[in-house]
């Protein structure tokens, strides 16, 4: 290759990748602006939607591992598994400081946790913005459903977990505000997969949808939602 081409497309190369650079940097300072999960500042609200939120991405690293290890990318598989592997790790830190709050503050805590399902538990990337399609949370979360990475049930599973893990059937002393609370949180599993049966009878008797994804680099792909 002559030297002036070699020379051309190594500045080809170096803007790519100082374009994919700005646009990454573009997109975090979106995640970190737009990206509230709703908290309110509140540590009650705060380890309690840290502890769903982990215990759903180790389940979802860990079927995205699943996934890739049975088509054959063995390192994807390895870097989920250890991602999922962390994120494990961190559910068990914050479902115990969770347990604690129960035993210092039974009634604000159950308040607290149904104040928090009833905003439901939003991923940290549920505004995610790619600078083009602003509904691509959306769309990223119809095929993940598909795959069956995360899912509906997967929600309600992890629920139903944390009302078992944190005993809120058995609290007692709870002022009216707190048993409300209680009442709520120990219905809502039965009720969200209910919604889920429904949502997926619908899915399957409507028409297939297609839809294009870019990644960051620019290179798209179709993948179907249902």
């Amino acid at each position: 290759m002559p030297t002036v081409v070699k020379i051309m497309v190594g500045v080809s190369e170096l803007l790519d990748n100082l374009l994919d650079i700005l646009r990454t940097e573009k997109l975090g300072k979106w995640y970190e602006k737009y990206g509230d999960p709703r908290t309110e500042n509140n540590p009650y609200l705060g380890f309690i939607y840290t502890s769903f939120q982990e215990r759903a991405t180790f389940i979802s690293h860990g079927n995205t591992a699943r996934q890739a290890k049975e088509h054959g990318d063995l390192k994807l598989a390895q870097i989920c598994g250890s991602i999922a592997a962390d994120e494990k790790r961190h559910e068990t830190a914050y479902t115990k400081i969770v347990e604690k709050l129960f035993g210092i503050d039974p009634d604000g805590t159950v308040v607290a946790f149904a104040d928090m399902m009833r905003k439901k538990i939003s991923m940290p990337a549920h505004l995610m913005y790619d600078g083009r399609d602003e509904s691509l949370f959306d769309n990223f979360s119809s095929v993940a459903q598909r795959l069956g990475v995360y899912t509906a049930k997967d929600y309600a599973d992890i629920l139903e977990f944390l009302v078992g893990r944190w005993k809120i059937e058995n609290l007692t002393g709870l002022s009216g505000e707190g048993n409300k609370a209680q009442d709520y949180l120990c219905g809502l599993t039965p009720r969200i997969r209910r919604l889920d049966e429904r949502a997926q009878a619908r899915a399957k008797k409507g028409p297939k949808i297609t839809m294009v994804c870019d990644n960051v680099r620019g290179s798209s792909y179709k993948v179907e939602k249902q």
